[in-house]
């Protein structure tokens, strides 16, 4: 009975990998049918955007998607995000530089301002480090979820990397430096405050209802070295004798509030239902990437998950919530120069993205889908259509040596893949059947050498459904997300109450010139 089970399941298979190589008329004309019919079913949603879930893909620039694409399903496969049925482009340079950093994209998602670079939810006014211009009122920012929070929404974010990193500070501090995420990166005297004090003792920071990520020893003094959770050395290390998480505790108790402090994966599976108000620190510094994290109850929990605890969290406000959702550790394995785990990474997001779906509608929840900025990778040569993202192509006419199809634009020390031969006028490319292409740690090779991978300046896509999701539909500035966003969901100047006093206004002055012009007359 087994050996027909796995005959049954092995026609199966080859019955379904033939069909997804299918090469004739029929299966094109199919395809571009459905696809038809698929543009001709889309209605515009013009209802109000009660909820609104902003996943960002730190580093995942159209290449990233295109190759965890074929990773899934093939080339002609669609991830989640891309059946969404409206989509454009964002133009990703900052205030001053044509490549951007993580921190001045965030702020223009977030902020609705372009900004300079290295700098955090304050205005192009403010240079990078700069502490005296960022204390002025008028240079910091409202992000989007301060926008929720004061229309009487929650408001929270999710983030493999730490809570105070580039991407989620913007929504909650205001600083002139990325880098000022602990007391120990402030210069000596300054008056300015970091970005983890920020985070618990400022508004909108302290009303969060949920930040879930990493990022201990830049919240707690002295935070415990363990062999499962090291302290990073690219990390803030807190040294002012702080413990901002019990300071968070203190001033929940303080408030009444109802609140859930965890630290694993287990304590946020069973978080008490009660809570409005959720904190969970669940590593040192970022947190492990998906193919090398502790997977046991005792471990940190996956991006899936803290998605889901998230949304559990927040959609209890019948008023509706705003939510970020940041896959982090793509840009980091990027800036490593390891392919297979960013596109891995992008895999797990792209989960977290159907999370969402299924846990909200698309009628009332405004799901929007983007990249702060891309990376240098590339999809090169002419591989056969079937083969792995991350084996090889060529040969090259060059050396004829095969060479992969994923590569970098500019790549750390591991991506420099020539060797000087005996004869020192002779230069030759490592073999990449040496070497295991497929593997996490594999560094693509790139033709420049650097101390890291850095950052592409290309558009980025963004996807969206949901209300008002046909905003997004050409190519944009990357800050007018910020303002789709706040239009789709009546928040800030687009609020209820704003739209209703500004009619009013109008109205009075069309009254007063026109009486005006009457007497003149």
């Amino acid at each position: 009975m087994y050996g027909l089970r796995l005959v049954v399941f092995f026609v199966f298979y080859l019955t379904l990998a033939q069909s997804s190589l299918r090469k004739d008329q029929e299966y094109w004309k199919q395809l571009s049918t459905n696809e038809l019919e698929e543009a001709l079913a889309v209605k515009w949603n013009l209802g109000e955007a009660k909820n609104v879930i902003l996943f960002v893909g730190d580093g995942m620039g159209p290449n990233t998607v295109t190759a965890t694409r074929i990773l899934k399903g093939g080339e002609g496969h669609r991830l989640t995000y891309e059946k969404f049925p409206h989509i454009g482009l964002l133009k990703t340079y900052s205030a001053n530089k044509m490549v951007p950093d993580s921190t001045s994209t965030a702020t223009a998602l977030f902020c609705g301002v372009k900004v300079n670079f290295y700098t955090m939810g304050v205005d192009a006014s403010v240079e990078y480090k700069d502490c005296n211009a960022s204390l002025k009122p008028e240079a910091r920012l409202d992000s989007l979820a301060a926008l929720a929070l004061k229309a009487g929404k929650s408001a929270g974010f999710v983030t493999t990397m730490r809570v105070t990193h580039a991407t989620p500070g913007p929504l909650y501090a205001h600083s002139a430096s990325r880098l000022w995420e602990c007391d120990s990166a402030l210069p000596r005297d300054s008056a300015c405050k970091d970005v983890g004090r920020q985070l618990v003792e400022d508004w909108p920071g302290r009303d969060l209802h949920v930040i879930l990520g990493g990022g201990r020893q830049g919240l707690v003094a002295n935070a415990t070295d363990r062999p499962m959770d090291p302290i990073s050395s690219w990390g803030c290390s807190r040294s002012d004798g702080r413990d901002l998480i019990n300071q968070y505790k203190r001033d929940k108790e303080a408030r009444g509030l109802k609140y859930s402090v965890i630290t694993n994966a287990a304590e946020l599976k069973n978080i008490d239902e009660n809570s409005d108000y959720l904190l969970g620190i669940f590593s040192n510094a970022h947190m492990p990437y998906e193919f090398e994290r502790n997977k046991e109850p005792q471990g940190p929990p996956s991006i899936v998950q803290m998605t889901e605890a998230a949304i559990k969290v927040l959609k209890k406000n019948k008023n509706g919530f705003f939510l970020m959702v940041e896959g982090g550790n793509i840009d980091m394995a990027h800036h490593r120069g390891r392919a297979r785990t960013a596109v891995d990474e992008s895999l797990a997001m792209e989960e977290a993205v159907s999370i969402a779906v299924n846990m909200t509608s698309e009628k009332d929840t405004l799901i929007v889908v983007t990249s702060d900025h891309t990376h240098t990778l590339s999809i090169n040569g002419y591989p056969e259509r079937g083969s792995d993202i991350f084996g090889t192509t060529g040969p090259s006419k060059y050396d004829g040596l095969n060479y992969t199809t994923l590569t970098y634009g500019v790549g750390g020390p591991g991506s420099n893949k020539l060797k000087v031969q005996t004869d020192p006028t002779r230069i030759v490319r490592t073999d990449p059947a040496t070497e295991d292409t497929t593997s996490f740690m594999y560094e693509q090779a790139a033709a420049i050498t650097n101390d890291e991978n850095i950052h592409g300046g290309g558009d980025v896509a963004v996807y969206a459904r949901g209300p008002h999701a046909h905003l997004f539909h050409n190519v944009h500035e990357q800050h007018y997300v910020f303002h789709a966003i706040s239009y789709a969901a009546k928040i800030g100047v687009y609020s209820k109450a704003t739209t209703q006093y500004n009619n009013i206004s109008v109205c009075l002055l069309t009254l007063v010139l026109g009486f005006m012009f009457r007497i003149i007359n």
